[in-house]
Parts: C-alpha cells; structure tokens; sequence
C-alpha cells in the first residue's frame, strides 16, 4: 500500500465515520473530505471545485426547480385527483397511491413527491381507517423505489452515468435503468400493497396536524362553466365533504342568504360562502371550478377569462404603496418582481388593523393585495369578507407579492404563521409545467441533447413563463445536497487515480468472492445497500461506483452491471429513517420510533436482491 492510498483510505473511513456519526451535515463533511485530499496533495487545487460544473450536479439542480414547478402550480393534485380511486379496499387504494408515488418519483425529485402526496396519505388512512404511518411508510418505500427507473429519478442514478462517461463508455441514457429499475419498483409496490403495510407498526400519529389555524370562511363565485352550475346543494354535499368544507351562505344578486337550505340550486355568478381548512381550498377549487370572488377585481366579474387568470394567481392589482386612483391601480404591475404568493397572517391584540375591513383600507388599491379567506376561531359572521370587520386572533389568507404582504404585515400588526404549502390550482400553468418536464425528458431521452443541457434549458423556460418564479429558482435547490455531491466527485476520482479503489475491490474480490462475478455482483449491491441505511445515498453511489468498477476490471467484465448494482443498491435504504430524506419526512406523522423501518424494510430489501440479480444479469451480461 503506498502513502497516497494510505491517506485516501484514511480520510474515506474519516468520511463514512462523520456520516456515521451525524453531528455534522453531509455538506459539511464532504467539504472537509474534499479539502483534506487537497490539503493531502491528493488532488490538485485547480481540480478541487471541478465537481461543482459536473453535468451529473447541474442536472440534479435543474430537476429539483422543474419538481417545483409541477408542484406549486397543481399538476400532481390532478393527476391524483384523477389517479385514486374513491372507494376502494386497503390493497387498491394502496396499490394505486404507492404506484402513482413511484411514478412521480420517476421523473421528479422523489423527495418532493413524497410531501405532495402525504397529505392524500393521511386522508385515505382515515378513510380505511388505518393509522397515518400505515399508509405514509408504504407511500415513502415506493417513492424511493420508483426513483431508480429513469436516470433523473435520484441522484446515485446521475452519479453512476458519469462515472460510465469518465470510464469512456458514455453515459446511461434516460431510460436505460428503466429494465431493471421497473421490475424492481413493481415487484415492490405490490409487495408493500398487498402485504407490506400489514407490517408496518401501528403507531399513534404525531404532528400530522402540523399547527392548528381552525377553519376559513372564503368567498368563492360560481362561473357558468362551473361543475356547480345548476346543481343543487345536496348534490354538491359529496365534493364537500371529501374536501372537508361546507356551505354556510349564498350570495346571490348581493343579496346573502344564510345556512341555505340543500335544495337551492346554485346558478353562474352566485358566490357561495365556504367554511374550510385552507389546504381543502386548492382541492374544492379545482374539483368545482369555483374561483375565489376577492381574487378577483369587480370589472373582472364580467370577464371569465381575465378572472380566471386572477383567480388563480397569475396577475395582482396594485403594486404601488402610496394612495392613487382605484383605476390606476387596476393597471400597475403585482409589486416589484411580479411574483405572487399565498400566506397566512395572525392580527395581534392592540393591532392597528383592528376594527377594520379590507374595503375600508383600500387593501387593493393601498398594498396590491387580496384577502382570500378568515378564520375566527369557528365564529361565524354574516358579513361580506370584503366588509367584515377584523379582530384580534383572526387569521387571514392573503395572496400577493412578498414584499407587499411584508409591509402590510410590518404596518398593521400582523404576524405571519409558519410557513405553509398552500396551493391554489393553475390550469395553464400546470399544463405548462407538465409541457416542460416533458419537453426537457424528451430531449435527453432521445439524445436530441446533453441531459444537463435539456434540463437546464428547462429551467430557463420555467423562469420564462413563470411556473417556477424566478425569485423561488435558487430556493428550490437543495444546496446541501448538490455542495455534497460536487465535494465527493474529486474525492471519487481520487480514489481512482491512487489505485486505492482497485485495491479494495482485490481485497473483495480475493476475500469475499473469490473470483466468482456472480458473488461478487451480489456483494457490491448488498453493501452498497448497507452503506446507503446509514449515510446518504449520493454519498454511497459515490464512494461504490470507484469500488464496483475496479472489482469488474480485476474480474474481467463488463462494469456496467455493477454500476447498476450501485444505483439499485443506492435507492433501497429502507432500514432506518436517516437513509432517505422520505424516512425521516415520515418519522413525526406516523409516530415511528427508530426500530420500526426494518419490520417493512428487511423483507422489501431481500425482495429487491431476489429480482435485481437475475435482472441484472438479463438485461446487463456480464
């Protein structure tokens, strides 16, 4: 062993030790590999940033913002919508909402497909009335499992496609992990559908209600293409009650009619009066076709098509802080960078606010804001929302730039709540997003481009047309997990360069295998699994990929299905919560303790070696 593979083994224990340990962030730790093997001369200063260009970087930094896109403006709450069934058993409805997770997972960052269905998860285990984690860890297992069916699903997949390219076989394309990655993700999602969640402890739920705000009253108006339109109230009554929301007035011809009886029918242009927890509003909105009335500014009424735009948070009046002419203030731009965001805000005791209404402010015309909704601590008021008198306590929905709910906020005693999801439904910008995703996969599946460079243009388009804010871009990176992965790709490269990853894979391949490609195929993906329960699963696939190619190279086939066993192996943490993001997403709503993932977790990863090796070997000869 010479002193350079000394020093590389030395700060590689070092490295998996920290991540062992915990006390320091996995950025953190990177860095310090990184910057020991520079300090080491193991890597050449001038090298030791290069990673942060790798294409494999750029392109987990441009997945992550397009996932943002087709989560704020709706497009998974459709697909759901759409996908669940209504009234099924456990094992269909499981089935269906694991699948559509896995499938999500597949083409965005799986992390955020997992917090865009976990409120549905909660949902439907009331419905089948099974605790929350009984459905939230099956939902958790199939979005990390359908994260390695394509090559952005997650990050090891990218990792190991450039460790390919470096090696000069070029990198994997879009769908090549698709064979072994599907039969993988089937076999487990109808594992955990049918058996699986019987596994899993029933533990009461904790924090599944996040903070309590209690119920809003909003104003939202029918349009003549509503599916409201010329229904009845009872009719309505089913919709309703999926969303958790009732109808406590109409107001018809500015006429209010209070607790209406269930056999008025609703016609185009009645606004009705909502009672409804604000993440039930997205879902009630786009079920119904309803729009919110106070989105929408009254020569807009008469508009479907400009209310609509309104309605959904596309434009905001106002902008300008200073008193000015109400029609002036219809034209000005939605503050300064035009964004346009829903918050929820708390009027604190002695508040200037108090005893005011939004009409009485000129909240439009003064801020550029709209008051959406009220919550007032289950009181109800027969007011307008416009003219409804504020208190202290009351909790208000308001949607409009950042900066101007800010300065409202700072001027009139408010508060803002913690922050929170809240999502009103876009069609054009959900179709966009979804026209985007899939544009940018397209380009890399069909080699019409570079994937770094599809995705990015991607992005580039996002920010054009707004369906990812350009403010919000740099906010849906995760930066700890792409300065990871650039710090750890020179280190990877070290190892290789030294030699130290062929002497390992010696070391295994004598010891362990003993020549046999099969065993030794097996035991890359056993402990690539290993590794990735305990420590984060980029940070696996980059320390295996050097350790899997040299054990192909002194085995004397080809490396492509070891790599594959590191991806594979990379995205089956299943044992413990700190393995997956997804693991510990769920730790609190379902009230796990941390002994609880391997009742699932241990058969789903026998499972998953059972059909990866023979499809390894099928699709990826050695």
């Amino acid at each position: 062993m010479t002193n350079d593979q000394f020093l590389i083994l030395a700060i590689l224990l070092s490295t998996v030790g920290m991540f062992l340990w915990g006390r320091w962030r996995h950025d953190m730790v990177a860095a310090a590999s990184l910057l020991a093997c520079v300090l080491a001369g193991l890597i050449a200063p001038r090298d030791a940033f290069a990673g942060f260009g790798h294409p494999a970087v750029i392109t987990v930094a441009c997945v992550l913002v397009l996932s943002r896109g087709l989560q704020t403006s709706g497009a998974v709450d459709v697909l759901a919508r759409y996908a669940l069934p209504k009234k099924a058993g456990p094992a269909i409805s499981l089935a269906a909402l694991v699948g559509l997770g896995a499938v999500l997972s597949g083409f965005m960052n799986n992390v955020g497909a997992m917090a865009l269905l976990m409120p549905v998860a909660i949902q439907l285990a009331k419905r089948l009335d099974l605790t929350p984690g009984q459905v939230l860890m099956p939902l958790a297992f199939g979005t990390i499992l359908g994260g390695m069916t394509t090559l952005i699903g997650t990050p090891p997949n990218l990792i190991v496609s450039g460790f390919r390219n470096q090696q000069g076989g070029g990198s994997f394309a879009m769908f090549d992990f698709t064979p072994v990655g599907l039969a993988v993700a089937v076999t487990g999602v109808i594992f955990v559908a049918l058996v699986g969640w019987r596994l899993v402890p029933a533990r009461q739920q904790s924090g599944v209600e996040g903070f309590e705000t209690g119920a809003y009253l909003t104003e939202v108006r029918v349009s003549e293409d509503s599916k409201a339109a010329g229904k009845t109230l009872r009719e309505l009554e089913q919709v309703l009650d999926e969303a958790g929301a009732q109808v406590v007035g109409l107001v018809r011809n500015e006429v209010r009619v209070n607790a209406p009886t269930p056999r008025h029918t609703v016609h185009g242009g009645d606004i009705l009066v909502i009672e409804a927890e604000a993440e039930a509003l997205a879902n009630l909105l786009s079920s119904l076709g309803l729009k919110l009335e106070e989105a929408m500014s009254p020569k807009d009424m008469d508009d479907p098509e400009k209310s609509r735009e309104d309605a959904t948070g596309e434009t905001s009046k106002g902008g300008d802080r200073s008193e000015k002419n109400p029609a002036d203030a219809e034209k000005a731009p939605s503050g300064t960078s035009g964004d346009v965001v829903l918050m929820e805000l708390a009027v604190l005791p002695g508040a200037v606010l108090s005893g005011r209404s939004a009409s009485g402010m000129l909240l439009r015309t003064r801020y550029g804001l709209n008051l959406l909704a009220v919550s007032r601590q289950g009181q109800r008021s027969t007011a307008r929302l416009r003219s409804l008198t504020f208190k202290a306590g009351d909790l208000l929905l308001m949607q409009g730039p950042p900066e101007a709910i800010s300065e409202f906020a700072a001027d009139n005693g408010c508060v803002p709540l913690a922050e929170r999801e809240l999502r009103i439904p876009d069609k054009r910008k959900a179709w966009e997003a979804g026209i985007i995703m899939a544009a940018a996969v397209g380009g890399a599946a069909f080699g019409l481009l570079p994937a770094a460079i599809s995705f990015a243009a991607g992005v580039l388009a996002s920010m054009a047309l707004r369906t990812v804010p350009p403010r919000a871009v740099y906010e849906a990176i995760d930066w700890p997990v792409i300065v990871l992965l650039a710090a750890l790709i020179p280190v990877a490269g070290a190892m290789a360069s030294t030699g130290t990853a062929d002497l390992i894979a010696r070391f295994l391949l004598n010891h362990v295998a003993q020549g046999h490609a099969i065993v030794g195929l097996t035991l890359i993906l056993v402990v690539t699994m290993f590794l990735s329960d305990l420590m984060n699963n980029a940070a696996t696939a980059a320390v295996m990929c050097p350790i899997a190619i040299g054990t192909s190279s002194a085995l004397g086939v080809s490396p492509d299905s070891f790599l594959m066993a590191v991806a594979i192996g990379a995205s089956c943490a299943f044992l413990t919560p700190i393995g997956h993001q997804n693991n510990t997403l769920i730790l609190g709503p379902g009230g796990f303790r941390f002994g609880d993932y391997w009742r699932l977790g241990l058969p789903l990863e026998v499972l998953v070696i059972a059909v990866s090796i023979p499809m390894l070997l099928l699709v990826w000869p050695l």
